[in-house]
């Protein structure tokens, strides 16, 4: 189950607030802080701190070695439908076989 407004990791859970106040003190700072040690100062781990802004500098074009948040989304949307879609085909599979064995002349009724 996913929360709403709550970023799940491995091990923790950061609300979203958090997340974007850190990766905007990380923006708006000259020079740029360490990420370890603001992410300490920030009470996070440092590796979620750098997911997010490798994430944000995508999301602003600064990047395009991962995929954006919006195609990360659509992305988890295709794969619940496509799930879903498996699943239905599987039902009609096994309704058409059941039809198909209800409806041979050469079967034996009992």
């Amino acid at each position: 189950m996913e929360l709403k407004g709550v970023i799940r990791g491995s091990t923790e859970e950061y609300p979203d607030e958090l997340r974007e106040r850190a990766v905007r003190v990380y923006r708006e700072s000259d020079p740029k802080p360490v990420i370890r040690q603001l992410a300490h100062q920030l009470g996070m781990h440092h590796e979620a701190l750098r997911n997010w802004i490798r994430q944000d500098e995508v999301d602003r074009g600064q990047r395009d070695d991962r995929p954006t948040s919006g195609e990360l989304e659509e992305l988890r949307r295709l794969r619940r439908e496509n799930a879903e879609l498996k699943r239905a085909n599987e039902i009609l599979k096994a309704a058409s076989a059941f039809f198909a064995s209800e409806l041979d002349p050469t079967r034996r009724r009992s």
